[in-house]
């Protein structure tokens, strides 16, 4: 929980007033927590994301096990549905609050990011297929405003890493 909180405050976006809600949280007991990552090419021009069964399109992830941080959750999530061991980029992307079924309590997510090349072989769960997605492109899920908090955070990226470039 702990690192959980700490990544939180270091996201670089919040989003439904996560912050907030976690503090608030933190005095009861929380479960789940989930974590994904917001994978894109070095380009900055596309997003990898997986065809979860009922939410469509979404980036890799999933909850967080019992004794495990939502870091290493995120790693092994995007290891399991897409076949990539990559490390992540060490600030986290974004931590949000949602539903993620309508018989459960909202849930913290934390998204962190990597930056992959898209020549890179993909693998994963049977049935849950993943695949490249341009991000000036549409996707169909059941949480669209994931597209635009994507699109929106790789361009920051994209600009940070073109300006740490110079």
């Amino acid at each position: 929980m702990d690192e959980a909180v700490t990544d939180a405050r270091l996201a670089t976006w919040e989003f439904d007033g996560a912050r907030a809600w976690l503090e608030e949280a933190r005095q009861h007991s929380m479960e789940p927590l989930a974590a994904e990552v917001w994978v894109t090419d070095p380009a900055f021009e596309y997003v990898l994301l997986v065809k979860h069964r009922v939410r469509g399109w979404v980036p890799p992830g999933g909850k967080v096990e019992p004794g495990e941080g939502p870091r290493a959750a995120a790693a092994r999530e995007l290891l399991e549905e897409t076949g990539l061991r990559t490390e992540l980029l060490p600030e986290p992307a974004a931590v949000a609050v949602r539903s993620y079924r309508a018989d459960w309590s909202p849930t913290l997510g934390l998204s962190y990011a990597a930056i992959v090349g898209r020549d890179v072989p993909l693998s994963g769960e049977q049935n849950q297929p993943a695949a490249w997605f341009r991000l000036d492109a549409g996707w169909d899920s059941v949480f669209p405003e994931d597209r635009e908090r994507i699109r929106a955070y790789v361009e920051r990226l994209a600009a940070d890493r073109a300006v740490g470039s110079r």
